[in-house]
């Protein structure tokens, strides 16, 4: 059994399409097929259900599945481990988050520290992280709701308020704060529905005993900045300002507690590099000197 055979065989696997498998891999679709094929003569079982161009994971490559992605994330762990070891100053960190926007100032302060070290960043939502943390697939999860997953440890970085952001020349709009019931009957511009901030900002109007009127739902932040500045509606934005959200006018909500809590969450079985450890603590003293400077 070859090591290659165990990246194909994880491939197929996740895609259960020998075509779609063999252009992510970059090979002939015919090699392909037949390095499943002596995988599975070595193994004496059939891997996956075929049924014409179909092909499912049955009980015999789950099974096995499950030990492959061990053995495989063990191989990297030892691969990064070793290159630690050997003093490497160059390192990969492997991130995830669905706040990117939270994340471009403090990760280009790092790099300026560290122009060696390279990102492979993901942009997912809550459940891909959970999945790609569970799987050892990444070193960091930035996200502003906890995964719930076990073995995850996770380190709040970021305490940020949040805000009602309405157009100018809006009736509130010379208020300096609000009662979210005041604008049950406005427009919002919201996230779509899988997005974690707008999971948490339905729950801001629940406790405040409103329904969102929801007329546009997008996936940027500066989407909604955009529209909310044309007038279509009003919209939950955080403290933390970036080009887009400094134009807003933002209304201090005293009714109920509007706050959302950043983290960063590791896998605690998981080897973490020289690059990554320090990447972690930068983030905790970038956030943690970021805080002080607004109060």
């Amino acid at each position: 059994m070859e090591l290659l055979q165990l990246h194909y065989f994880r491939t197929v696997a996740r895609l259960e399409h020998i075509t779609k498998a063999a252009q992510e891999l970059h090979i002939a679709q015919p090699a392909l097929s037949k390095t499943i094929a002596r995988l599975e003569k070595d193994l004496g079982v059939p891997l996956f259900d075929r049924q014409g161009r179909q092909i499912r994971l049955n009980t015999f490559g789950k099974a096995f599945l499950r030990n492959v992605e061990t053995a495989l994330t063990a191989l990297e762990e030892g691969r990064r481990e070793v290159a630690d070891l050997a003093g490497m100053k160059r390192g990969i960190i492997y991130l995830a988050t669905s706040t990117l926007d939270r994340l471009s100032e403090p990760l280009g302060a790092f790099l300026s520290l560290y122009p060696e070290v390279n990102f492979r960043i993901t942009q997912a939502s809550m459940e891909e992280m959970a999945e790609l943390i569970e799987n050892g697939e990444i070193d960091f999860c930035f996200t502003a709701m906890p995964i719930k997953c076990a073995g995850i440890r996770e380190q709040p970085v970021l305490n940020e308020e949040v805000f009602l952001a309405v157009p100018p020349g809006h009736r509130f709009a010379e208020q300096r704060s609000i009662c979210l019931s005041d604008v049950a009957d406005e427009p919002f511009i919201a996230y779509k529905e899988e997005h974690p901030f707008r999971k948490m900002n339905d729950e801001f109007c629940r406790k405040a005993g409103i329904t969102p009127n929801v007329v546009c739902e997008v996936e940027e932040p500066a989407a909604i900045g955009s529209l909310v500045r044309a007038g279509l509606g009003v919209a939950f934005v955080g403290a933390c300002k970036n080009n887009e959200e400094s134009l807003l006018i933002k209304l201090h909500i005293d009714n109920p507690v509007c706050q959302r809590t950043f983290q960063i969450a590791w896998l605690e079985k998981r080897y973490l590099s020289v690059a990554a450890h320090t990447f972690r603590e930068f983030i905790v003293q970038y956030f943690a000197e970021l805080q002080i400077s607004v109060r």
